[in-house]
């Protein structure tokens, strides 16, 4: 996938804003900020419906990254069943993400700072 191409990506989060840190999990994260790398505009995807789950949350999680229409996801680990279900999507995932904001983490993706997994963390 070249970088060019990608429209619209996620970050894991602790919260909506782009000075709230990058949430090291994926399924049960707090929650997406979702950005339209275009325009620079965010909307947020809340994972409550996520964090509830016994089990699933990440496969939950990568239906509502689905949804959101994104193609790259940045995060700290997926774990197997939640990249499957990624990977049906087609979305793309960089992870081990250290800690940083969320938009300190776009402005290193876009500088091209990420390189994309090519497995989940086990």
């Amino acid at each position: 996938m070249i970088l060019s191409s990608i429209r619209r990506i996620a970050i894991t989060s602790e919260g909506p804003t782009l000075e709230n840190a990058v949430d090291p999990r994926f399924g049960r994260a707090g929650g997406f900020v979702v950005v339209d790398l275009e325009s620079m505009a965010t909307s947020y995807v809340d994972n409550d419906s996520s964090q509830v789950l016994a089990q699933g949350a990440g496969i939950q999680a990568a239906e509502n990254i689905a949804n959101a229409g994104v193609q790259v996801l940045l995060t700290g680990q997926v774990g197997p069943k939640a990249w499957t279900a990624l990977q049906a999507t087609g979305v793309r995932v960089a992870q081990g993400i250290e800690p940083m904001t969320v938009g300190e983490a776009i402005a290193r993706f876009k500088a091209g700072g990420f390189a994309f997994s090519d497995a989940p963390v086990r």
